[in-house]
């Protein structure tokens, strides 16, 4: 079986690939898995993943990485599994109203993990954003709208990329901060990302 790691940044798995001493690049290949860097953001990510699967064959790919957390009963440094992420940006304003991409009859904004199992973790539902949240106003109405736990900038392009190519996928997140007006001496970003690291050291051998 082979596994494909995704995730947008080097730094957020720097550990991992150090402990197999790999080398510094956007994509790398071993024996049991493969690893691919695809920058931050979702159409870097959805770029660079369906370029990639267009020519390689997977069994499983795992998007890993950071996120920002509104539901303030996951902590700092927690990880968690997400079962489902939306593109929570993708549709249309009618005045103060927001109309989906569903509704607007153009396609489909929300995409769930193919794999019914979460490694004992939390399962979270999820929003993927161009623009992090920093307002007061704009986090309540996105509460509103999504009623989502989590929001990252690249999960539901992975969940999308994997799902046009019919290669199962499942995407695991530590919370590096709550989603609140922005203010990053309250970020555990260090402790998100050892946990990641920990997490998938512990873990990537159980994928397969």
């Amino acid at each position: 079986m082979k596994l494909l790691i995704v995730a947008a940044t080097k730094a957020e798995i720097a550990s991992f690939l150090s402990h197999f001493n790999l080398p510094d690049q956007p994509f790398i290949e071993t024996a049991d898995f493969d690893v691919l860097i695809t920058g931050v953001g979702m159409v870097a990510t959805a770029f660079a993943l369906g370029k990639h699967l267009d020519e390689n064959t997977y069994n499983l790919v795992i998007n890993v990485g950071v996120a920002g957390s509104f539901d303030r009963s996951i902590f700092l440094g927690e990880v968690v599994s997400v079962v489902s992420d939306t593109f929570a940006e993708l549709g249309a304003e009618d005045h103060e109203s927001f109309i989906g991409i569903e509704d607007l009859g153009f396609g489909k904004s929300t995409y769930q993990s193919a794999i019914n199992k979460n490694y004992g973790l939390k399962t979270v539902t999820a929003i993927t954003v161009n623009k992090v949240h920093g307002n007061a106003g704009s986090i309540a109405k996105t509460q509103k709208l999504f009623a989502a736990q989590i929001e990252s900038m690249e999960g539901a392009a992975v969940f999308y990329a994997c799902t046009t190519q019919s290669i199962p996928c499942i995407q695991i997140r530590t919370i590096s901060n709550y989603v609140e007006p922005r203010n990053r001496n309250n970020w555990e970003m260090g402790l998100a990302i050892k946990n990641l690291n920990d997490w998938l050291l512990d873990h990537y051998n159980q994928l397969f």
